[in-house]
């Protein structure tokens, strides 16, 4: 949701033929390794794959794990967010794959479904390392949406939560704006940003991941608890309260507040860079974008938006602006970013769970984790270090990130856990017709609704 999060899956031929292999020697119990070929817990070499974190936060959890355990090298290999399921199915049935992998909840990409077979169960390590209370000690989220049918395929880092806006306050204070916080409010920021040569709000609308993001923002807005509702089939979509979030949408379009060509962008590259090379004012990101207010990843996200020199700028979260005009704002929404889990046939298990159970389960670890601002720890009780971490305006961020960080821990509302990978397809298509006019709000809704009854 870093980008991960928010993350989504299509499931293809080639990751479900490959897993069905798997399934032979990695069955719901466990994994394909015994001890005895499972390599020493306190030494070796793994390699580590995921869309998620950005590499130079990895670089910084393996540092810290390696204070602890010098002797386990850990490779981080960044993939792709869009091709992540393509690649890492055939990779984990070859022992020359990943030790460890990322897996998400729900509809992601990583999809624990959809890999689970290709992992061991982490129960044993877990309550191990925590205890036979040890879901207790745990963000329900990450334990619940990482698991499939008792097995622990992955353990969750932290978690990442949507709903939000991003804003660069330099821009709105360099035009004299406040933050908009009705609908009719961000209509008229948008048009005095655009007035003076300033891009307004971006978003990569043909990313359809971050498109459900911004309409379960909406609909949290009319009615909350409303989306997660209907995607288990509790509510119709057909519901007017669905009726007038698609409308809503679309205004977004039509009014101005989704830039021009927004269809046609991706949310990662195009939206990201767009808003750290500071054209546009606003993006529609969540808790992952956290870290992008210490100076050091701020200046490594601007050089890799293409930014020469780059300054750093001060960047607040806001809340999503009540666009309905119910009073209902500050819900956020959101799941387990990535669960670690451990290849069935990697020849490195024992190190890699040392690997996967520090980092996910260790005070020392989701502190590490907390530190980076990219999740939400996983551990209760785990907060970050503020005094230690250099934002690059405290005295303008530090209370907002603070309030922030507080709402998006106590967020109830799952984010993709609930989202069935053909339902997750179906508002590609219903978000984007929608948008461009294919669709109405009736036929995109119907559609989805469709889908659920199917899956009933």
């Amino acid at each position: 949701m870093s980008k991960q999060t928010f993350g989504w899956r299509r499931s293809s031929a080639i990751v479900v033929a490959g897993l069905a292999a798997l399934s032979l020697v990695a069955c719901s119990g466990g994994g394909g390794g015994s001890s005895a070929d499972a390599g020493s817990a306190s030494e070796g070499s793994i390699t580590w794959w995921g869309w998620t974190p950005d590499k130079p936060l990895a670089d910084k959890l393996i540092a810290s794990f390696n204070e602890e355990y010098p002797d386990i090298e850990v490779e981080f290999v960044s993939k792709p967010i869009d091709t992540y399921d393509s690649v890492l199915g055939p990779a984990i049935t070859s022992s020359d794959g990943p030790d460890v992998f990322n897996v998400a909840p729900g509809s992601a990409n990583g999809g624990v479904n959809t890999f689970q077979a290709g992992a061991i169960d982490l129960a044993p390590a877990v309550e191990e390392a925590l205890g036979s209370g040890w879901k207790d000690k745990l963000a329900a989220s990450g334990v619940d949406g990482l698991s499939v049918d008792g097995k622990v395929v992955g353990l969750s880092a932290g978690a990442v939560y949507s709903g939000s806006v991003w804003i660069n306050k330099d821009i709105f204070d360099k035009n004299g704006l406040t933050p908009p916080t009705t609908y009719d409010e961000w209509v008229q920021v948008c048009q005095t940003l655009e007035a003076a040569g300033q891009g307004c709000f971006v978003q990569g609308a043909g990313q359809w991941a971050f498109d459900m993001d911004t309409f379960e923002a909406i609909m949290q807005n009319i009615e909350p608890g409303a989306y997660a509702k209907a995607s288990r089939g509790e509510m119709d979509y057909t519901d007017p309260a669905f009726e007038k979030g698609m409308d809503i949408w679309k205004s977004m379009f039509d009014d101005g507040i989704m830039q021009e060509g927004a269809i046609g962008l991706q949310q990662y590259p195009d939206a990201n860079n767009a808003f750290m090379s500071q054209k546009y004012a606003m993006v529609m990101m969540g808790s992952w974008y956290t870290q992008y207010t210490v100076r050091d990843s701020m200046v490594a996200a601007m050089e890799a938006a293409g930014v020469a020199n780059p300054e750093p700028f001060t960047m607040i979260p806001i809340q999503f602006p009540d666009v309905a005009g119910t009073g209902n704002t500050g819900e956020m929404f959101g799941d387990a970013d990535y669960g670690l889990a451990v290849s069935a046939k990697s020849d490195q298990q024992a190190a890699a769970t040392t690997f996967a159970t520090w980092l996910t389960t260790s005070e020392a670890g989701q502190g590490a984790v907390a530190d980076t601002l990219n999740d939400i720890p996983s551990l209760n009780g785990v907060q970050p270090e503020w005094d230690g971490i250099d934002l690059v305006n405290p005295d303008a961020q530090l209370d907002a990130l603070k309030e922030y960080t507080d709402i998006a821990g106590s967020a109830t509302e799952p984010r993709f856990a609930s989202v069935s990978a053909d339902l997750n397809t179906a508002f590609r298509d219903a978000l984007i017709g929608v948008a461009t006019g294919d669709q109405t709000a009736k036929q995109a809704l119907e559609a989805l609704q469709a889908v659920v009854d199917k899956q009933k």
